[in-house]
């Protein structure tokens, strides 16, 4: 993946992040490596971080959070998401 997200054919929109769970505050980062960072507020305990990961997301994505699905990384700092029908585009996330 040469970018940190993409669509795929059915517009789904898929995003590689890197997640710091554990942080102050729960916000976007900005770029670490191919991957966009997101600070986490939750501990990597028990699901926390990735429960809070998906709310997160819904909200910056305008969409339910049943729409946001962990595609893979439920135990690793390096995810993949993928969020059905985004109500924003995700280069707004870096301009937040």
């Amino acid at each position: 993946m040469t970018s940190w997200y993409r669509f795929d054919p059915a517009g789904d929109l898929i995003l590689q992040l890197h997640v710091q769970p554990g942080a102050r505050q729960t916000e976007v980062a900005g770029m670490h490596g191919g991957a966009l960072k997101i600070k986490l507020a939750a501990p990597p305990v028990d699901g926390k971080a990735n429960q809070l990961l998906e709310k997160f997301l819904a909200k910056q994505f305008s969409v339910q959070r049943k729409q946001v699905t962990l595609i893979s990384g439920a135990h690793a700092r390096h995810k993949l998401i993928r969020i059905q029908r985004p109500g924003a585009d995700p280069e707004s996330l870096l301009g937040k």
